[in-house]
């Protein structure tokens, strides 16, 4: 899939937000994260046909972040 590099980016800002005081920023970042995670996946989805192989992995292993991260 040739979009994860932008969920790599979004984590490595959000990890940068974390470590210098920008907690604020950090939570948005998770956001933008679950969103693009979202909107690539169904990207994927289009191209193929039903669920992307690799859709649960986009999901869960890209994000960074956990439900409660977000709440």
């Amino acid at each position: 899939m040739h979009y994860e590099w932008i969920l790599d980016v979004l984590s490595d800002l959000k990890s940068f937000a974390q470590g210098n005081g920008l907690p604020e920023l950090a939570e948005q970042l998770g956001d933008t994260s679950i969103i693009a995670a979202t909107e690539i996946a169904r990207l994927s989805e289009d191209r193929i046909g039903g669920q992307a192989p690799d859709a649960g992995k986009v999901a869960a292993v890209r994000w960074g972040t956990t439900a409660s991260d977000n709440a």
